[in-house]
């Protein structure tokens, strides 16, 4: 048997630069990429491999003959988190069909990743950690970084880890390494099973040499399976449809990742259902098709939310049903409503004690349109959806010119944006209030416009993720991250990354001097915006009601590198788009807009409890107004 003398970190390397995934007939690199930051953990060891890789240093095989070392560049990012967030934008850019590896040093770097780690099991995304470790030897223990455990001497800061990982291993031996990658890559390929995936690395391992059999170097490729619907569970959710009058689609982000966006677009083209869209599955169907009637739920449009209400079959495609989607369990109203869930995993087909059809949505979606050739919902109904779309497209159109001031609202700053991008740009969001602006406004054309990652909804996602996206997407579209005050504050480094790596994109950068979200869903449930707004200690008071706090975004935001355009007014930002979109360099487009909206009206509600006593009368009203809608909360068994 012909064997390869590398140390576990070099084969590591090796092994993951020889991994493809593939769909309908295309391959592609499944782990193209590594990012991270070196430490003593992990900078001899991984470190050493990447750099062997980079310069093509070769190992040598058993039988003398040279073994190229394949390539797989590095990128240094400047925080662990801010990597993570990279590779899970990059997967979600590429529909899980792609993404990269993470490498950070024992410790802190290593707890760095937890956050990243959630936030991409959270929203079903593969990325690979790969955190350096305590020594297996256990010969200078502890070791710097290290956390003892005196119950368990086996236990490192890397077991924070496995709550938020969908696979986790520790390779204490070389060739435990084998069955450690290829339990991985099958979870980062399993649509139905993906999310973090942990393969922890001691350090003295990674510097262990071994003879590994040249199979397991080799170029192997991972099947993404797409499941067909089985055809008793096809039969089910036929009879379901076709005795149903009000059927409504929710197409949430396995509709997006499948790639079944055309097979939607039919389906409802032939039944005249109506779809509605997730935060994830925005763009799955166009905003203008005949069918689409807009984002649903909590910040969903008002057109989607009236026929959720009176739908009396839900038609759950890829979507999860998070409480944002059901509005706390009361947006879907209407008595002895039924549900068809159609999705690859099973847990999420078995929501809302629906018709299971555990499948993938584009074989799904298919099989349905040509089940149901010659049916279709009444012309009554449909003729109702137009007009319910028409007027809240009116609704849009006034949020998007509102010329409001002196600040203009934030609803301005999207329309503008969603008038300048073309179809194929990247729209990047995560947390505050604009993601849900954005849902309930956006005119989403195609599936990769829309990138707004809100099953975490995690603050500080957007400019790691520009990393990703832009490395997903390639240098011919303009790539756009919108990120508020308060999330800029999280996370603003990756800035030197991007500078660093010559990488193209626009940040829009809204200055609104606190938690816009926070702050209104405060005030709402009588907490008056305590805390939500950068103000310094009252002198007098001794509360958090002074001044404001006098910092400089847009001169911190040149500090990291990126070209800064300060945009006084709506006008002045739309030329500054584009001065953006032609320049090839990070812009950071800087405006300020007004913390209290307006807002686009809302037309569902979001289960936040309320203090059930207070001293307070405005919380004392807000817990009136909260049982009230308690009240409509329902359970669908």
């Amino acid at each position: 048997m012909t064997t390869v003398r590398l140390t576990v970190a070099q084969a590591t390397i090796a092994f993951l630069a020889n991994q493809f995934s593939e769909r309908d007939g295309v391959e592609r690199r499944l782990v193209p990429r590594c990012l991270g930051i070196f430490g003593h953990g992990n900078v001899c060891g991984l470190g050493q491999a990447l750099l062997q890789a980079e310069l093509g240093v070769g190992a040598t095989a058993s039988d003398t003959r040279e073994v190229a070392s394949p390539l797989m560049p590095y990128i240094l990012v400047r925080n662990e988190q801010g990597g993570v967030h990279a590779a899970a934008g990059f997967a979600k850019q590429t529909n899980r069909l792609q993404t990269m590896a993470v490498l950070s040093s024992i410790g802190p770097g290593a707890t760095n990743m937890v956050t990243g780690a959630a936030l991409a099991t959270t929203n079903r995304l593969p990325v690979l950690l790969l955190p350096a470790d305590r020594f297996a030897t256990r010969a200078p223990d502890p070791v710097l970084q290290q956390l003892e455990c005196p119950q368990s001497p086996d236990r490192s800061v890397n077991d924070a880890l496995r709550p938020v990982a969908r696979y986790w291993d520790r390779v204490n031996r070389p060739e435990q390494l084998m069955p450690a990658l290829l339990g991985a890559m099958r979870v980062l390929t399993d649509p139905a099973d993906t999310g973090a995936v942990v393969v922890c690395l001691p350090q003295d391992v990674q510097a262990e040499a071994y003879d590994w059999p040249a199979e397991f170097l080799a170029r192997r490729v991972w099947h993404v399976a797409r499941p067909a619907p089985e055809a008793a569970a096809l039969q089910r959710a036929i009879t379901a449809i076709r005795s149903s009058a009000r059927p409504l689609v929710v197409a949430g982000g396995g509709t997006v990742y499948s790639e079944a966006a055309t097979a939607l677009r039919r389906f409802a083209a032939a039944t005249g259902i109506p779809v509605a869209d997730t935060q994830a599955g925005k763009g799955a169907i166009n905003f203008d098709h005949p069918q689409a009637v807009g984002g649903v739920g909590s910040t969903g449009a008002a057109s989607a939310n009236a026929l959720a209400a009176a739908a009396d079959l839900v038609i759950g495609v890829g979507t999860r049903y998070s409480d944002f989607t059901t509005a706390s369990q009361t947006v879907f109203a209407r008595a002895g409503v039924r549900f068809v869930n159609l999705n690859t995993a099973g847990f999420d087909a078995a929501k809302q004690g629906g018709v299971m059809v555990v499948a993938d949505a584009r074989e799904a979606l298919t099989a349905l349109t040509a089940a149901l050739d010659g049916w279709q919902t009444a012309p009554a109904y449909q003729a109702e959806v137009r007009t319910l779309v028409a007027d809240w497209q009116r609704v849009t159109d006034r949020c998007y010119h509102l010329d409001h001031g002196p600040a203009p609202a934030q609803t301005e700053v999207f329309g503008a944006l969603n008038e300048l991008m073309a179809d194929h740009d990247v729209l990047i969001n995560a947390a505050g209030s604009m993601p849900g602006d954005l849902q309930c406004l956006w005119r989403a054309r195609t599936p990769e416009q829309y990138h707004v990652e809100y099953a975490y909804s995690c603050m500080g996602y957007e400019i790691p993720a520009t990393l990703g996206v832009r490395l997903a997407v390639g240098d011919d579209r303009q790539v756009v991250a919108i990120v508020g005050d308060g999330t800029y504050q999280m996370l603003p480094m990756e800035l030197a990354t991007l500078v660093q790596e010559h990488i193209k994109a626009t940040i829009v950068l809204l200055n609104n001097r606190g938690f816009a979200s926070i702050g209104s869903l405060s005030e709402s449930r009588g907490s008056q915006r305590f805390g939500t707004r950068y103000l310094g200690r009252g002198e007098t008071t001794g509360r958090l009601d002074g001044e404001p706090v006098p910092f400089d975004l847009a001169a911190n935001a040149a500090s990291w590198g990126a070209d800064v355009l300060t945009c006084a007014d709506i006008a002045e930002f739309r030329a500054n788009y584009a001065r953006a979109a032609a320049s090839p360099r990070v812009t950071v487009l800087y405006i300020e807009t007004d913390l209290e909206g307006p807002n686009p009206p809302g037309s569902a509600w979001w289960d936040v409890p309320v203090a059930a006593v207070s001293g307070l009368d405005s919380t004392r009203a807000a817990y009136q107004e909260y049982e009230g809608e308690k009240r409509r909360q329902r359970r669908y068994l």
